[in-house]
Protein backbone atom coordinates (compact mmCIF):
# COMPACT_ATOMS: atom_id res chain seq x y z
CA UNK A 1 0.00 0.00 0.00
CA UNK A 2 1.15 3.50 -0.48
CA UNK A 3 0.32 6.97 0.00
CA UNK A 4 -1.08 8.90 -3.23
CA UNK A 5 -0.44 11.97 -1.55
CA UNK A 6 0.10 14.26 1.16
CA UNK A 7 -1.95 17.44 0.35
CA UNK A 8 -1.46 20.74 2.05
CA UNK A 9 -4.51 23.03 2.08
CA UNK A 10 -3.33 26.84 2.54
CA UNK A 11 -4.32 30.41 1.65
CA UNK A 12 -2.75 31.52 -1.92
CA UNK A 13 -0.63 34.06 0.13
CA UNK A 14 1.14 31.91 2.06
CA UNK A 15 4.83 31.86 1.92
CA UNK A 16 5.75 28.91 0.37
CA UNK A 17 9.68 28.76 1.75
CA UNK A 18 8.07 28.32 4.88
CA UNK A 19 6.36 25.08 4.20
CA UNK A 20 9.14 23.57 2.31
CA UNK A 21 10.62 21.47 5.15
CA UNK A 22 7.44 20.26 5.62
CA UNK A 23 6.92 18.89 1.99
CA UNK A 24 10.65 17.18 2.72
CA UNK A 25 9.39 15.29 6.39
CA UNK A 26 6.14 14.93 5.04
CA UNK A 27 7.77 12.35 2.44
CA UNK A 28 10.44 10.74 5.17
CA UNK A 29 8.33 10.33 8.00
CA UNK A 30 5.46 8.32 6.97
CA UNK A 31 5.20 5.07 7.46
CA UNK A 32 4.38 3.84 3.60
CA UNK A 33 5.83 5.45 0.54
CA UNK A 34 4.82 8.68 -0.36
CA UNK A 35 4.17 9.42 -4.06
CA UNK A 36 3.82 12.86 -4.73
CA UNK A 37 3.24 16.05 -1.88
CA UNK A 38 0.59 18.69 -2.77
CA UNK A 39 -0.87 22.29 -2.20
CA UNK A 40 -4.28 23.10 -2.63
CA UNK A 41 -5.64 26.55 -2.04
CA UNK A 42 -8.56 27.79 -1.67
CA UNK A 43 -10.89 28.50 -5.03
CA UNK A 44 -9.46 30.60 -6.65
CA UNK A 45 -12.00 33.01 -7.75
CA UNK A 46 -12.47 34.13 -4.08
CA UNK A 47 -8.42 35.67 -3.65
CA UNK A 48 -8.69 36.82 -7.70
CA UNK A 49 -10.94 39.53 -9.74
CA UNK A 50 -12.26 38.79 -13.01
CA UNK A 51 -10.93 42.11 -14.66
CA UNK A 52 -7.10 40.57 -13.68
CA UNK A 53 -7.90 37.22 -15.33
CA UNK A 54 -6.33 38.35 -18.75
CA UNK A 55 -3.09 39.15 -16.85
CA UNK A 56 -2.79 36.23 -14.35
CA UNK A 57 -0.17 34.19 -14.78
CA UNK A 58 -0.91 30.65 -12.94
CA UNK A 59 2.26 29.39 -13.78
CA UNK A 60 4.05 31.98 -11.98
CA UNK A 61 2.03 31.80 -9.18
CA UNK A 62 2.77 28.43 -8.03
CA UNK A 63 6.08 28.23 -9.03
CA UNK A 64 7.58 29.17 -6.19
CA UNK A 65 5.52 26.53 -4.78
CA UNK A 66 7.22 23.68 -7.25
CA UNK A 67 10.21 25.02 -5.71
CA UNK A 68 8.93 24.38 -2.82
CA UNK A 69 8.53 21.17 -2.88
CA UNK A 70 5.11 20.67 -4.12
CA UNK A 71 4.69 18.86 -7.34
CA UNK A 72 1.02 19.75 -8.04
CA UNK A 73 -1.16 22.51 -6.74
CA UNK A 74 -5.44 22.56 -7.00
CA UNK A 75 -6.42 26.35 -7.54
CA UNK A 76 -9.41 25.24 -6.41
CA UNK A 77 -13.37 24.91 -7.96
CA UNK A 78 -15.52 27.70 -9.41
CA UNK A 79 -18.05 27.25 -7.20
CA UNK A 80 -21.74 27.74 -7.80
CA UNK A 81 -21.68 31.09 -5.66
CA UNK A 82 -19.60 32.38 -8.28
CA UNK A 83 -19.98 33.89 -11.76
CA UNK A 84 -20.12 31.49 -14.38
CA UNK A 85 -17.82 33.84 -16.54
CA UNK A 86 -15.21 32.44 -14.40
CA UNK A 87 -15.64 28.82 -16.28
CA UNK A 88 -14.57 30.20 -19.54
CA UNK A 89 -10.99 30.83 -18.14
CA UNK A 90 -10.65 27.09 -16.99
CA UNK A 91 -8.60 25.80 -20.23
CA UNK A 92 -6.21 29.08 -20.61
CA UNK A 93 -5.38 28.08 -16.91
CA UNK A 94 -4.70 24.63 -17.30
CA UNK A 95 -3.09 25.12 -20.22
CA UNK A 96 -0.17 27.33 -18.42
CA UNK A 97 1.16 24.39 -16.50
CA UNK A 98 0.83 20.55 -16.10
CA UNK A 99 1.20 20.80 -12.30
CA UNK A 100 -1.71 23.17 -12.43
CA UNK A 101 -5.55 21.35 -11.41
CA UNK A 102 -9.09 22.89 -11.29
CA UNK A 103 -12.46 22.25 -10.71
CA UNK A 104 -15.99 23.45 -11.06
CA UNK A 105 -18.89 22.60 -9.21
CA UNK A 106 -22.36 21.25 -10.65
CA UNK A 107 -23.77 20.77 -7.60
CA UNK A 108 -23.11 21.94 -3.94
CA UNK A 109 -23.03 20.86 -0.70
CA UNK A 110 -27.03 22.44 -0.15
CA UNK A 111 -28.52 19.97 -2.69
CA UNK A 112 -28.55 22.60 -5.59
CA UNK A 113 -28.12 21.13 -9.03
CA UNK A 114 -27.37 23.35 -11.71
CA UNK A 115 -28.19 21.86 -15.23
CA UNK A 116 -26.55 25.34 -17.08
CA UNK A 117 -23.51 24.54 -15.45
CA UNK A 118 -23.38 21.03 -16.41
CA UNK A 119 -23.76 21.83 -20.36
CA UNK A 120 -20.83 24.76 -19.99
CA UNK A 121 -18.52 22.16 -18.10
CA UNK A 122 -19.17 19.12 -20.94
CA UNK A 123 -18.36 22.67 -23.18
CA UNK A 124 -15.22 22.91 -21.21
CA UNK A 125 -14.29 18.90 -21.29
CA UNK A 126 -14.70 19.34 -25.20
CA UNK A 127 -12.46 22.07 -25.30
CA UNK A 128 -9.67 20.67 -23.06
CA UNK A 129 -9.78 17.62 -25.00
CA UNK A 130 -8.24 19.24 -27.81
CA UNK A 131 -5.78 21.23 -26.29
CA UNK A 132 -3.50 18.20 -26.68
CA UNK A 133 -3.03 15.79 -29.30
CA UNK A 134 -3.73 13.18 -26.95
CA UNK A 135 -6.96 14.65 -24.92
CA UNK A 136 -4.85 14.30 -21.54
CA UNK A 137 -5.57 17.92 -20.42
CA UNK A 138 -8.72 16.90 -19.08
CA UNK A 139 -6.51 14.87 -16.60
CA UNK A 140 -6.12 18.28 -14.57
CA UNK A 141 -9.89 19.18 -14.80
CA UNK A 142 -12.91 17.49 -12.99
CA UNK A 143 -16.62 18.23 -12.10
CA UNK A 144 -17.35 18.25 -8.72
CA UNK A 145 -21.15 17.28 -7.07
CA UNK A 146 -21.16 17.85 -3.45
CA UNK A 147 -17.83 17.51 -2.95
CA UNK A 148 -16.58 19.72 0.44
CA UNK A 149 -13.09 21.56 1.05
CA UNK A 150 -10.10 19.14 3.01
CA UNK A 151 -10.53 16.03 0.53
CA UNK A 152 -6.73 15.24 -0.28
CA UNK A 153 -7.22 13.64 -3.87
CA UNK A 154 -6.84 15.96 -7.11
CA UNK A 155 -8.71 17.84 -8.56
CA UNK A 156 -11.12 17.52 -5.94
CA UNK A 157 -8.71 19.29 -3.69
CA UNK A 158 -9.35 22.60 -2.43
CA UNK A 159 -9.30 24.93 1.03
CA UNK A 160 -12.10 26.17 3.45
CA UNK A 161 -10.14 29.24 4.20
CA UNK A 162 -7.87 30.23 7.34
CA UNK A 163 -5.23 28.39 9.11
CA UNK A 164 -3.12 26.09 7.10
CA UNK A 165 -3.98 22.11 7.61
CA UNK A 166 -3.11 18.42 5.78
CA UNK A 167 -4.44 15.29 4.99
CA UNK A 168 -3.81 12.07 3.56
CA UNK A 169 -5.07 10.19 0.62
CA UNK A 170 -3.86 6.76 0.43
CA UNK A 171 -3.68 3.86 -2.48
CA UNK A 172 -5.11 0.85 -0.58
CA UNK A 173 -6.61 -1.06 -3.48
CA UNK A 174 -3.92 -3.53 -3.04
CA UNK A 175 -5.31 -4.33 0.93
CA UNK A 176 -8.00 -6.18 -0.61
CA UNK A 177 -5.95 -9.09 -1.93
CA UNK A 178 -4.59 -9.77 0.93
CA UNK A 179 -7.17 -10.00 3.05
CA UNK A 180 -9.22 -12.06 0.23
CA UNK A 181 -6.10 -14.32 0.65
CA UNK A 182 -6.00 -14.78 4.05
CA UNK A 183 -9.59 -15.20 4.62
CA UNK A 184 -11.61 -18.61 4.29
CA UNK A 185 -15.32 -16.65 3.70
CA UNK A 186 -16.89 -13.69 3.00
CA UNK A 187 -17.66 -12.48 6.72
CA UNK A 188 -13.83 -13.50 7.34
CA UNK A 189 -12.68 -11.20 4.40
CA UNK A 190 -14.78 -8.27 5.99
CA UNK A 191 -13.08 -8.56 8.93
CA UNK A 192 -9.72 -8.73 7.69
CA UNK A 193 -10.22 -5.64 6.11
CA UNK A 194 -11.65 -3.60 8.76
CA UNK A 195 -8.43 -5.00 11.21
CA UNK A 196 -6.33 -3.93 7.69
CA UNK A 197 -7.27 -0.47 7.10
CA UNK A 198 -7.87 0.11 10.92
CA UNK A 199 -4.33 -0.82 11.45
CA UNK A 200 -2.93 1.03 8.43
CA UNK A 201 -4.86 3.90 9.46
CA UNK A 202 -3.60 4.26 13.24
CA UNK A 203 0.03 3.61 11.82
CA UNK A 204 -0.10 6.40 9.48
CA UNK A 205 -2.31 8.54 11.25
CA UNK A 206 0.33 8.01 14.43
CA UNK A 207 2.56 9.86 11.92
CA UNK A 208 0.34 12.64 10.86
CA UNK A 209 -0.06 13.83 14.29
CA UNK A 210 3.86 13.84 15.17
CA UNK A 211 3.96 15.98 11.66
CA UNK A 212 1.28 18.72 12.66
CA UNK A 213 3.27 19.29 15.65
CA UNK A 214 5.77 19.33 14.36
CA UNK A 215 4.68 22.00 12.27
CA UNK A 216 2.18 23.50 13.86
CA UNK A 217 -0.52 22.47 11.32
CA UNK A 218 -3.71 21.12 11.75
CA UNK A 219 -4.15 17.28 10.97
CA UNK A 220 -7.61 16.67 9.04
CA UNK A 221 -7.42 12.78 8.67
CA UNK A 222 -6.99 10.03 5.79
CA UNK A 223 -8.94 9.76 2.95
CA UNK A 224 -9.07 5.81 2.79
CA UNK A 225 -9.98 5.02 -0.64
CA UNK A 226 -9.68 1.86 -2.34
CA UNK A 227 -7.87 3.51 -5.04
CA UNK A 228 -5.56 1.85 -7.47
CA UNK A 229 -2.45 1.84 -9.18
CA UNK A 230 -1.54 0.33 -12.68
CA UNK A 231 -0.08 -2.81 -11.61
CA UNK A 232 -1.87 -6.09 -11.54
CA UNK A 233 -1.97 -6.58 -7.45
CA UNK A 234 -3.33 -2.96 -6.86
CA UNK A 235 -6.35 -2.91 -9.52
CA UNK A 236 -9.28 -2.30 -7.68
CA UNK A 237 -11.09 -4.32 -10.25
CA UNK A 238 -8.67 -7.12 -9.76
CA UNK A 239 -9.67 -7.15 -6.11
CA UNK A 240 -13.24 -7.20 -6.62
CA UNK A 241 -12.69 -10.10 -9.53
CA UNK A 242 -10.60 -11.88 -6.31
CA UNK A 243 -14.09 -11.78 -4.47
CA UNK A 244 -15.40 -13.54 -7.31
CA UNK A 245 -16.78 -11.83 -9.89
CA UNK A 246 -15.93 -13.56 -13.94
CA UNK A 247 -14.87 -9.84 -14.33
CA UNK A 248 -15.92 -6.11 -13.11
CA UNK A 249 -18.80 -5.38 -15.22
CA UNK A 250 -21.22 -8.41 -15.09
CA UNK A 251 -24.32 -8.99 -12.55
CA UNK A 252 -22.98 -9.04 -8.68
CA UNK A 253 -20.30 -5.94 -9.35
CA UNK A 254 -22.70 -3.80 -7.62
CA UNK A 255 -22.72 -6.16 -4.42
CA UNK A 256 -18.69 -6.28 -3.97
CA UNK A 257 -18.84 -2.65 -4.75
CA UNK A 258 -21.27 -2.29 -1.73
CA UNK A 259 -19.30 -5.15 0.00
CA UNK A 260 -16.10 -3.36 0.20
CA UNK A 261 -17.33 0.32 0.80
CA UNK A 262 -19.28 -0.92 3.82
CA UNK A 263 -16.18 -2.04 5.37
CA UNK A 264 -14.59 1.24 5.07
CA UNK A 265 -17.27 2.63 6.30
CA UNK A 266 -17.17 0.25 9.50
CA UNK A 267 -13.32 0.68 10.19
CA UNK A 268 -12.71 3.36 13.06
CA UNK A 269 -10.24 6.18 11.92
CA UNK A 270 -10.03 9.71 11.32
CA UNK A 271 -11.61 10.00 8.16
CA UNK A 272 -11.60 12.60 5.12
CA UNK A 273 -12.97 12.82 1.64
CA UNK A 274 -14.60 10.26 -0.05
CA UNK A 275 -13.26 7.40 1.85
CA UNK A 276 -14.60 5.27 -0.65
CA UNK A 277 -13.69 3.09 -3.76
CA UNK A 278 -12.32 4.70 -6.91
CA UNK A 279 -13.00 3.08 -10.21
CA UNK A 280 -10.70 5.70 -12.52
CA UNK A 281 -10.15 3.22 -15.44
CA UNK A 282 -6.75 4.97 -16.72
CA UNK A 283 -5.30 3.81 -13.09
CA UNK A 284 -6.11 0.86 -12.98
CA UNK A 285 -4.70 -1.87 -15.07
CA UNK A 286 -7.51 -4.69 -14.75
CA UNK A 287 -10.25 -2.36 -15.48
CA UNK A 288 -8.01 -0.21 -18.39
CA UNK A 289 -8.02 -3.85 -20.15
CA UNK A 290 -11.98 -4.80 -19.40
CA UNK A 291 -12.95 -1.14 -20.93
CA UNK A 292 -10.90 -1.55 -23.77
CA UNK A 293 -12.37 -4.92 -24.27
CA UNK A 294 -15.69 -3.57 -23.76
CA UNK A 295 -16.89 -5.30 -21.00
CA UNK A 296 -17.42 -2.51 -19.49
CA UNK A 297 -19.44 0.65 -19.62
CA UNK A 298 -19.67 4.57 -18.06
CA UNK A 299 -23.38 3.45 -17.01
CA UNK A 300 -21.98 0.56 -14.93
CA UNK A 301 -19.25 2.60 -13.51
CA UNK A 302 -21.88 5.43 -12.83
CA UNK A 303 -24.03 2.95 -11.30
CA UNK A 304 -21.49 1.81 -8.61
CA UNK A 305 -21.33 5.33 -7.70
CA UNK A 306 -24.40 4.72 -6.11
CA UNK A 307 -23.48 2.38 -3.14
CA UNK A 308 -19.71 3.32 -3.27
CA UNK A 309 -16.93 5.43 -5.02
CA UNK A 310 -16.39 8.71 -5.79
CA UNK A 311 -17.96 9.11 -9.37
CA UNK A 312 -16.35 8.70 -12.78
CA UNK A 313 -12.78 8.94 -12.76
CA UNK A 314 -10.20 9.46 -15.78
CA UNK A 315 -12.86 7.92 -18.19
CA UNK A 316 -11.46 7.29 -21.64
CA UNK A 317 -14.35 8.32 -23.88
CA UNK A 318 -14.64 7.94 -27.61
CA UNK A 319 -13.19 11.90 -29.16
CA UNK A 320 -16.31 12.55 -30.95
CA UNK A 321 -18.50 12.42 -27.84
CA UNK A 322 -21.53 15.00 -27.82
CA UNK A 323 -22.04 17.92 -26.10
CA UNK A 324 -25.52 16.31 -25.07
CA UNK A 325 -24.20 13.05 -24.08
CA UNK A 326 -21.26 14.58 -21.81
CA UNK A 327 -24.04 16.86 -20.35
CA UNK A 328 -26.44 13.71 -19.39
CA UNK A 329 -23.28 12.56 -17.62
CA UNK A 330 -23.20 15.50 -15.73
CA UNK A 331 -26.19 16.01 -14.72
CA UNK A 332 -26.57 12.22 -13.59
CA UNK A 333 -23.43 13.08 -11.33
CA UNK A 334 -25.21 16.06 -10.04
CA UNK A 335 -28.45 14.37 -9.42
CA UNK A 336 -27.23 11.05 -7.80
CA UNK A 337 -24.86 13.35 -5.63
CA UNK A 338 -27.56 15.41 -4.19
CA UNK A 339 -30.25 13.06 -3.95
CA UNK A 340 -27.96 10.22 -1.92
CA UNK A 341 -25.90 13.30 -0.54
CA UNK A 342 -22.54 11.62 -1.30
CA UNK A 343 -19.45 13.47 -3.08
CA UNK A 344 -18.93 12.55 -6.52
CA UNK A 345 -16.67 13.74 -9.16
CA UNK A 346 -16.20 13.44 -12.86
CA UNK A 347 -12.86 13.47 -14.96
CA UNK A 348 -14.05 12.57 -18.07
CA UNK A 349 -11.34 12.51 -20.76
CA UNK A 350 -12.77 12.02 -24.77
CA UNK A 351 -9.61 10.74 -26.72
CA UNK A 352 -9.26 13.13 -29.93
CA UNK A 353 -9.53 11.24 -33.40
CA UNK A 354 -10.40 7.50 -31.30
CA UNK A 355 -13.42 6.08 -32.23
CA UNK A 356 -15.20 3.37 -29.62
CA UNK A 357 -13.14 0.34 -29.13
CA UNK A 358 -10.20 1.98 -30.05
CA UNK A 359 -6.71 1.36 -27.94
CA UNK A 360 -5.70 4.33 -26.48
CA UNK A 361 -2.77 5.49 -24.31
CA UNK A 362 -1.37 8.23 -22.52
CA UNK A 363 2.30 9.32 -21.67
CA UNK A 364 1.82 9.71 -17.97
CA UNK A 365 3.61 7.47 -14.90
CA UNK A 366 0.14 6.56 -13.42
CA UNK A 367 -1.88 5.49 -16.35
CA UNK A 368 -2.23 2.18 -18.40
CA UNK A 369 -3.44 1.27 -21.51
CA UNK A 370 -7.38 1.25 -22.91
CA UNK A 371 -9.68 1.52 -24.67
CA UNK A 372 -12.42 4.72 -25.99
CA UNK A 373 -15.53 3.87 -24.26
CA UNK A 374 -18.88 4.22 -26.34
CA UNK A 375 -21.17 7.29 -25.36
CA UNK A 376 -24.56 6.94 -26.71
CA UNK A 377 -24.85 9.64 -29.70
CA UNK A 378 -27.26 11.70 -28.41
CA UNK A 379 -27.83 12.79 -24.31
CA UNK A 380 -30.20 15.59 -23.41
CA UNK A 381 -32.68 17.98 -25.25
CA UNK A 382 -36.24 19.63 -24.76
CA UNK A 383 -36.44 20.92 -21.13
CA UNK A 384 -33.45 18.81 -19.39
CA UNK A 385 -30.85 21.16 -21.57
CA UNK A 386 -32.42 24.31 -20.28
CA UNK A 387 -30.05 26.48 -17.95
CA UNK A 388 -32.05 25.90 -14.73
CA UNK A 389 -30.90 25.37 -10.83
CA UNK A 390 -33.19 23.07 -8.92
CA UNK A 391 -32.91 21.81 -5.33
CA UNK A 392 -33.07 17.98 -4.82
CA UNK A 393 -33.60 16.82 -1.50
CA UNK A 394 -31.69 13.88 -0.17
CA UNK A 395 -33.39 10.52 -0.24
CA UNK A 396 -34.55 9.63 3.49
CA UNK A 397 -36.96 6.42 3.26
CA UNK A 398 -39.47 6.21 5.54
Amino acid sequence: MNIRSVTLFAEPDLDPSAMATFFVQAQRVMPRPVQTVRLATTPFPDWLRLSDLQSFQAGDMIQPWLEAGAQFVSLGPVLLKHDAKWLDWLPAIVAQNEAIFVAAEIADTCGEVDTGRCLALAGIIRRLSRLKGDGSANLQFSALANCRPGTPFFPTAYHAGGAPQFAIAVEAASLIFQAVDGAASLVETRRAIIEAIEREAEVIGSAARELAIDHQLTYGGIDFSLAPFPDSKSSLAGAMEKLGLAHIGVPGATYAAAFLADAIGRADFQRCGFSGLFFPVFEDSVLATRAGAGLISVSDLLGYSAVCGAGLDTIPLAGDASLSSLTGILLDIGAMASRLNKPLTARLMPIPGAAPGDPVSIDFPWFAPSGAMALAPQGVSGHLSEPVRLHFNSYHPK
